[in-house]
């Protein structure tokens, strides 16, 4: 098998093309037919680029202009883990997932695919969303959970480490998730890389949450420092469920997390927060499009961003309200803190509202430090760096505070330890 491929959308669709035969799912009519939609939907896409509305703050010409190979991970590879942050783990190694190193509920998707129909691709869109494509036609494993009725599925780790060499890899996890009406969970995934090679990982998570279900998702990536980081996530929530998400962006060169939340069902709620800490020559990139669809619905959205020299942060956040989501209550707002002259930051909150009887609001602010707080800290003897790192993490206090899981609010906090530190 080659382990190195031709640059752009061609050199994924020849991977395709020569993985088909042992890709998951291969022999049920049903996988085939969804990866051969997505194919052709990438086939006719191939890569988003600037002169789309949605991607016009994020330029993926790195991603173009490299050949990926295939990660060649040996299964039994001693592997020491990182601490864990959750009571159950599931791990998955450059896009395999790791038996052995794995425990609690969560299942290998690839090798439960027969238990998995209906629900994947039930909620993930491909024609007009190319990245969902290519995750679709060349996903080889992910995370498999689906909690029965009523069930408390307590705590779980999504753990992915992608480690990096001398050439670059790609990887395609496929998550799919379901709540039974009344489950619980709380979800941590975590994007790890190790090494200072160029990756590519695209994972995208389905979620469906059935009628007053509720989850609680942290995604916490960490990449490497030659990492693009690309994920989509669909979730789907029916009455009276509620989707209380939080992201954390600190790591990789380039990285955009994208999510399409929808209300479906009345009293339903969905809660979008999340944190980017960018350090220079990162561009970090938060877009989610929130569709209320349904009456008597709310949506709280706050993200703030922290840029360090030469980095670029971007947050485009939609919420759509249909003419029938009479009585929505919709919030978001997005706030930035420039720490250099030469960061960027791109904004663009919308609302876009067809209902007459609905409370929605959104905002955006663009900030450096204040100087006046700078000095009363320095006048009490805080030295320059202490004090500069104090302000930056109560800037990112409000956002952090919205998390009211302890062992997530446990787990950000150690992501973030200290980075205001490293660029102060």
């Amino acid at each position: 098998m080659n382990a190195q491929f031709e640059a752009g959308p061609e050199g994924f669709l020849r991977r395709y093309e020569g993985l088909n035969n042992r890709l998951p799912g291969i022999r049920q009519p049903w996988v085939v037919a969804l990866r051969e939609q997505a194919a052709n939907a990438f086939r006719s896409k191939g890569f988003p680029s600037r002169k789309l509305e949605a991607w016009r703050y994020t330029d993926l010409a790195l991603l173009a202009q490299t050949g990926f190979g295939e990660a060649l991970t040996p299964v039994d590879e001693d592997f020491a883990l990182p601490e864990a942050t959750a009571p159950q783990r599931v791990v998955f190694l450059d896009g395999r997932f790791r038996a052995d190193l794995s425990d609690g509920l969560a299942r290998s998707l690839g090798a439960n695919l027969s238990a998995a129909e209906g629900l994947l691709g039930s909620v993930a869109r491909v024609d007009d969303l190319p990245l969902a494509a290519l995750n679709t036609m060349l996903f080889e494993d992910g995370a498999l959970i689906d909690l029965p009725a009523g069930a408390d599925g307590g705590a779980i780790e999504l753990l992915s480490i992608i480690q990096s060499g001398d050439r670059p890899v790609t990887v395609h996890p496929r998550h799919v998730i379901r709540l039974g009406a009344g489950a619980r969970l709380v979800l941590i995934e975590r994007a790890l890389g190790r090494g200072e090679g160029r990756y590519l990982h695209n994972p995208v998570v389905e979620i469906v949450l059935e009628e007053g279900a509720h989850l609680t998702h942290a995604r916490i990536q960490q990449e490497g420092p030659g990492g693009i980081f690309l994920s989509t996530v669909f979730a789907n929530a029916a009455a009276g469920a509620t989707y209380d998400s939080f992201l954390l962006h600190v790591g990789a060169k380039l990285s955009r997390s994208e999510a399409h939340v929808s209300l479906n069902g009345p009293k339903a709620m969905a809660h979008l927060n999340g944190a980017q800490l960018l350090a220079d020559g990162q561009h970090g990139d938060c877009t989610t499009f929130l569709d209320h669809a349904a009456p008597d619905c709310a949506s709280r959205q706050t993200v703030k961003t922290v840029l360090a020299g030469r980095s670029r942060g971007v947050f485009q956040g939609k919420i759509h309200v249909h003419q029938v989501a009479q009585r929505t209550d919709g919030y978001q707002m997005n706030q930035a803190l420039l720490l250099s002259d030469q960061a960027e930051i791109d904004s663009k909150p919308q609302l876009e509202i067809y209902a007459d009887d609905v409370k929605c609001s959104h905002g955006a602010t663009v900030g450096e430090l204040d100087e006046n707080q700078l000095f009363y800290l320095r006048a009490r003897g805080i030295p320059q760096a202490t004090a500069r790192s104090m302000l930056i993490e109560a800037f990112l206090q409000e956002a952090v505070d919205s998390v009211e899981d302890e062992t997530v609010r446990a787990a950000l906090g150690t992501a973030v330890a200290g980075w205001w530190e490293t660029i102060a």
